[in-house]
């Protein structure tokens, strides 16, 4: 497990996901939460591959860090994320070329979380004119938009969005094929349900190690499957090297 955790990684990787997922653990005759994070990256070749798991009581700007400067080495074009406290500023701080995605459809569910049932249809149906938008102008207008129809009921919504509008409107620069690939965090999202399958049978871990192994284990059995590119792949490489030129050296491609 520490060889797997230390083995040498490429030194570019196009775009990179970063999530976490929950485990309980015993530790001191109580039950705790422990946050698994897990990396995911798609090399230059359009494959994935877990780059990594770190565990930690609690998610924050200095676990993150931690995290980011374990992969410093490496040179990450896109990094996508859930927003979570710390993230963004620890990949400042390590990867200050590196583009960030907020996920939108995490978004949008902080978004509607506290929306009334009889709201949540027109309330989805304004943001999906945003996030949905062909370009960055039309975008902001639909933003405007949708202020101005529920800002009086919903003001929350309307200053999270402004709020997050630089990471979050990122996708907005590259063509559909890259779009879809970096407007949301769904790769390691369903990664992890993945592995919920494969550490089903622990519903209380006895130790924090015992969660790392068993991890480990569904780590390596799940990625034995990634042997393919990611969809779309010859067009998305095509798209980083006049987006990226001056950071990526000529690539062969897959098709």
């Amino acid at each position: 497990m520490a060889e797997w955790q230390n083995r040498p990684l490429d030194d570019i990787y196009a775009v990179v996901f970063c999530d976490g997922v929950m485990f309980k653990v015993r530790k001191d005759a109580k039950v705790v939460n422990k946050c698994v994070y897990s990396v995911l990256g798609v090399g230059m070749d359009g494959r994935k591959d877990s780059l990594g798991i770190w565990m930690s009581e609690n998610e924050s700007a200095s676990f993150y860090a931690g995290i980011c400067n374990d992969l410093k080495s490496r040179d990450v074009l896109i990094a996508c994320h859930d927003n979570l406290t710390g993230t963004s500023e620890a990949i400042n701080a390590v990867f200050p070329k590196t583009e960030q995605q907020l996920c939108v459809i995490h978004q949008i569910r902080n978004s509607t979380a506290f929306v009334s049932y009889k709201d949540l249809k027109p309330v989805t149906t304004g943001l999906k004119l945003v996030y949905g938008a062909v370009t960055e102008d039309a975008a902001l207008r639909a933003l405007e938009e949708f202020k101005g129809a529920w800002d009086k009921k919903y003001p929350q919504i309307g200053r999270s969005w402004t709020a997050n509008w630089t990471e979050l409107s990122t996708y907005f620069k590259y063509p559909q094929e890259v779009r879809t690939l970096i407007y949301t965090t769904n790769a390691v999202e369903g990664f992890h349900r993945m592995l919920r399958k494969y550490t089903a049978n622990k519903t209380v871990f006895p130790t924090g190690d015992a969660v790392r192994k068993s991890v480990f284990l569904a780590v390596r059995e799940i990625t034995k499957k990634w042997t393919l590119p990611v969809r779309d792949w010859g067009v998305i490489m095509g798209q980083m090297l006049i987006f990226f030129d001056d950071r990526l050296p000529p690539v062969k491609t897959l098709a």
